[in-house]
């Protein structure tokens, strides 16, 4: 199936990529709706930047810090991970921020690509969705190469989003990854690890064709 045949679906396509920071999910994002002819392209991280303007650090305290360390300022039950904690907090937070967005998508009939770590498997129920709804993880097994990554990133914003922060957290972005990659072997989310970025564009445009395959077959 080509990318040309997405038309035939007559429903807008929404495709989530999730995976933890440093994985290139935003670069992933934007040159997959490129290929597929998807202008709309937003990340769960511009989203909750949205809600930090609406909700002060008092009443929504983990939405004011990054993924991996929102674990400071939430008191989870003795012997449990409080980094996931915080995390887990932060995003049902979140996903009320990314659900309103879809179901605007929906009213408009606008296909859209949202990438970010929020996007947990099995944490955003849109099974009452009459778009088509495509779901993946990206995640790097290679730790040195995950590393590599933020340098790149370093690099590419110019030290807006500096190094030594992540590289410093390195042990637990890579533990909130093992925890992603477990929520999505669960509820059947592809796994994308791909080393290249185009082979990991690839591997994510095609999972967007075999879903739209199957639903045109089903129909």
């Amino acid at each position: 199936m080509t990318p040309d045949r997405l038309k035939e679906l007559r429903a807008p396509i929404i495709l989530l990529i999730g995976g933890t920071t440093g994985t290139g999910k935003s670069t992933v994002a934007s040159e997959a709706a490129h290929r597929l002819g998807i202008t709309r392209v937003t990340s769960t991280d511009f989203i909750r930047q949205t809600m930090r303007a609406f909700f002060a650090h008092e009443f929504m305290p983990t939405i004011h810090y990054s993924s991996f360390e929102a674990g400071a300022v939430v008191s989870p039950p003795e012997g449990s991970d409080a980094m996931i904690a915080g995390f887990l907090e932060q995003t049902r937070n979140v996903l009320v921020g990314v659900r309103a967005s879809i179901d605007r998508a929906l009213q408009e009939g606008w296909s859209m690509v949202l990438e970010g770590v929020h996007l947990v498997p099995g944490m955003l129920r849109l099974d009452d969705c009459p778009a088509l709804v495509v779901q993946c993880v990206l995640a790097i097994e290679d730790e040195t190469e995950h590393a590599d990554h933020f340098w790149v990133r370093d690099g590419a914003t110019e030290g807006l989003r500096p190094v030594q922060k992540y590289l410093e957290r390195l042990s637990d972005i890579r533990r909130l990854q093992d925890f992603i990659v477990s929520r999505a072997e669960r509820h059947g989310a592809p796994v994308v690890s791909e080393r290249q970025v185009d082979a990991t564009v690839a591997a994510v445009i095609d999972l967007v064709l075999a879903s739209a395959e199957e639903r045109l077959e089903r129909v």
